[in-house]
């Protein structure tokens, strides 16, 4: 049975810190390239993140450059968004999801259909 389970949401103030965990099981972590897209309320999915499969390639979206984190650990079968100076506009739930190495790409489409896997959420909310 194949499983992604985020962790690590919640409510942060302006300007704080989060870290995002996603646990994969049920297939080969090490041969999918992993992304974290996000939804807004009212909006719809926001690519945010991608790693490849060994964790040399990453891509942001603009709109997190230089304060969001991506890695992976495929002994542990983990991927992670390390989150700073968080800004309101962050509020959303963020998923993780994986892809097939052989039609991966660096940048995410923001369709949940694409993945080969998507998990379940974590809510992050940014308020003062």
């Amino acid at each position: 049975q194949v499983q992604l389970v985020e962790s690590g949401g919640g409510l942060v103030h302006p300007g704080g810190s989060l870290r995002l965990s996603c646990v994969a099981s049920g297939f080969s972590f090490s041969d999918y390239w992993m992304y974290w897209v996000r939804q807004a309320p009212g909006k719809g999915l926001e690519w945010v993140s991608t790693i490849n499969t060994v964790g040399e390639t990453t891509r942001y979206a603009d709109s997190v450059k230089g304060r969001l984190s991506i890695s992976r650990d495929n002994a542990k079968n983990t991927l992670t968004l390390q989150m700073n100076s968080l800004k309101s506009e962050d509020s959303a739930v963020y998923y993780c999801a994986a892809k097939g190495r052989t039609f991966a790409r660096a940048v995410g489409v923001p369709t949940k259909e694409w993945y080969d896997y998507w998990g379940q959420g974590t809510q992050v909310t940014v308020s003062s």
